[in-house]
């Protein structure tokens, strides 16, 4: 990965995937993009990776448009894009608002539209590049508790497909991995939730 860059958006929570992710990229060389949606907690996240020449840090919210180019201005050529960033709340699916819809499409897809369409036209230029969406299992086991959440992440799969079958023999691989429930704090908070909600 050296002379590698690796941009990973939602990379600040200590322990989390995208952390674990960019810590993986860093010890293998690569300079390393830390990516969150506040000053404070990028800052705390590249000081536990190691504030060096290969960490930047780069506070941006990429649901939104603004913050997408916020960061594509900060760090105009990845050759490594991990879209991370996510999440949902738990909520019974008849109480789920248009708006929570809406603000799930922005957080789990538009974003990685919006940087997949940044980026890639450099990584194909150079003839190399990576674009990973970290999407869920429950894209294919859709949970009632978060419809939400699993829908959204379903199309995360549908996106790269799509956008992989658009570049081919590019160099850029386009691909999704499904992990399941990571051990971190945002999951023990869903999980302590879900426990409440049963429990009313």
């Amino acid at each position: 990965m050296e002379h590698k860059t690796a941009l990973v958006t939602g990379s600040t929570a200590i322990g989390g995937i995208g952390y674990t992710t960019a810590a993986g990229l860093h010890a293998s060389g690569a300079t390393v993009v830390i990516n969150g949606r506040t000053t404070d907690r990028v800052q705390e996240a590249v000081d536990a990776l190691g504030a060096g020449d290969r960490v930047i840090g780069v506070a941006a919210d990429v649901s939104t448009l603004a913050g997408c180019e916020t960061l594509l201005r900060a760090v105009p050529h990845v050759d490594i894009l991990v879209n991370n960033a996510g999440g949902a709340t738990p909520q019974p699916v008849m109480e789920i608002s248009d708006a929570e819809w809406e603000n799930q499409f922005a957080f789990n897809v538009m974003s990685g539209v919006r940087l997949s369409r940044g980026y890639l036209p450099g990584m194909v230029e150079s003839g190399w590049g990576r674009v990973v969406f970290v999407s869920s299992e429950s894209a294919l086991n859709i949970p009632v508790e978060m419809v939400h959440y699993g829908v959204t992440k379903l199309a995360q799969l549908g996106l790269a497909r799509g956008l992989a079958d658009s570049f081919p023999a590019s160099g850029v691989t386009i691909n999704s991995v499904v992990p399941g429930p990571n051990h971190d704090a945002r999951t023990r908070n869903i999980y302590e939730s879900l426990v409440r909600r049963r429990s009313a």
